[in-house]
């Protein structure tokens, strides 16, 4: 266990409380991203899921029973993500204390990190399974249809990953 580090340097402090802010903002934009506001709505996703609004459904011919089947997946992704995002905001409040406090500790800094990760991780995997759930209703075709769609959207500017360039790629 590493013992705490005195806040005589200012800017050491500086640039950790900044990558630790960094940090927590990035592991509850991704829960976030995926509970929504109080309205229960995914932002710029629709009501079916990241990337599946109910337009595309309809473009690629889902049913209306596919379409409530696939909504009723996501319904119970977002609430299960709602709660994980609550615990996010929890950790992040957590981390920014311990960065507020006269002697830094960082064997509890890299513990709640860890913390953060692990909440992280499982948001991502259920918002992963609630979109293999949701790929289950749909037939192999549909969701060739959806990924092609998904391509183009993708493809577009103003669109994540429409030009890679941005990220170095």
């Amino acid at each position: 266990m590493n013992a705490p580090v005195s806040a005589q340097t200012p800017m050491t402090m500086r640039r950790l409380l900044a990558l630790a802010t960094l940090a927590t903002a990035g592991s509850v934009a991704a829960t976030s991203a995926f509970a929504g506001p109080g309205d229960g709505h995914m932002h710029g996703q629709g009501m079916a899921g990241p990337g599946l609004s109910q337009r595309m459904l309809e473009k690629v011919g889902a049913s209306s029973e596919q379409r409530a089947s696939i909504e009723q997946i996501m319904s119970s992704a977002r609430s299960d993500l709602r709660a994980q995002h609550e615990q996010g905001r929890a950790l992040q409040t957590q981390m920014r204390s311990l960065f507020a406090q006269a002697d830094i500790d960082e064997s509890a800094i890299e513990a709640l990190r860890q913390q953060m990760l692990t909440q992280h991780d499982a948001a991502s995997r259920r918002m992963t399974q609630a979109m293999v759930e949701a790929s289950r209703v749909l037939t192999a075709e549909q969701r060739q249809q959806l990924a092609t769609m998904m391509a183009e959207r993708a493809g577009r500017p103003g669109r994540p990953g429409a030009d890679d360039r941005r990220h170095g790629g």
